[in-house]
């Protein structure tokens, strides 16, 4: 396990906490630690729900922009686990609850858009800024949380929504004080721990078959035009004005 994670398992709850500070933005080895540590907690018969919360000032911020300005080849690895973590969340065999406190941004919506229930303290905000860091991706899952107007809306400016305003659009079951976020998970979860696993399992497996379309492949396609993204002069420099901390020049 890697020092980014810490896993407890309790009474049929799994508890995935991310914790890497400052902002808990994922290099290319720990998503795809992520999305192993996900698929071998649903593989395994003791849990029967998994929580995914996050401590320090946010829930997640995404890909680590300065591994990609340095060695920008490693968007296939961010890709792969990007990917990866997303599918083990929406696929997972038990029901998946993102609990998300601070800035929700880049893989952080990927993580929730997948999940099957959405906790958020009233602290919460939502963004999906790839078009101000140079790629593309996130937005089938940013469209399972909102319409589809919103969706371009918020892809298109990078702006963020504060989860009072996003609850109108029905995906978050709860909004709550931050103090109250992992209880109110926890309790949560502890409702379907104590339903027959068996039952919430084929459950969990019919819902995701009359979904929609097909989330993973919605999600590949748009991976390409990340790589596509990524041979643009643009691109580079949106990384590198992130780094520098300055407006980007096109």
């Amino acid at each position: 396990m890697t020092s980014a994670f810490q896993i407890e398992v309790e009474n049929g709850i799994a508890e995935l906490v991310i914790a890497k500070p400052p902002v808990n933005a994922l290099d290319s080895h720990e998503w795809l630690a992520l999305a192993q540590h996900i698929d071998a907690l649903g593989a395994d018969e003791a849990v029967r729900v998994i929580v995914i919360r996050a401590e320090g000032r946010g829930f997640c911020a995404g890909v680590d922009i300065k591994e990609l300005d340095a060695h920008p080849e490693r968007i296939v690895a961010v890709n792969a686990g990007n990917y990866a973590t997303f599918k083990a969340v929406h696929r997972s065999p038990v029901p998946v609850i993102a609990a998300v406190h601070g800035f929700v941004l880049g893989g952080g919506i990927g993580i929730t858009g997948a999940a099957d229930i959405v906790l958020a303290s009233e602290c919460a905000t939502f963004a999906l800024p790839e078009v101000d860091r140079g790629a593309m991706g996130g937005g089938a899952h940013l469209q399972r949380l909102f319409p589809v107007q919103k969706v371009r809306y918020l892809f298109f400016t990078g702006e963020k929504i504060g989860a009072p305003e996003a609850a109108q659009y029905g995906f978050i079951e709860r909004v709550v004080p931050r103090e109250q976020l992992r209880e109110t998970a926890l309790e949560i979860a502890a409702k379907i721990a104590a339903k027959s696993p068996s039952m919430i399992r084929i459950a969990k497996e019919a819902l995701n078959g009359i979904e929609d379309g097909n989330l993973e492949d919605k999600y590949r396609w748009e991976q390409g035009f990340t790589l596509q993204a990524y041979t643009s002069p643009d691109s580079a420099e949106t990384r590198r004005a992130f780094v520098e901390k300055r407006d980007a020049k096109f």
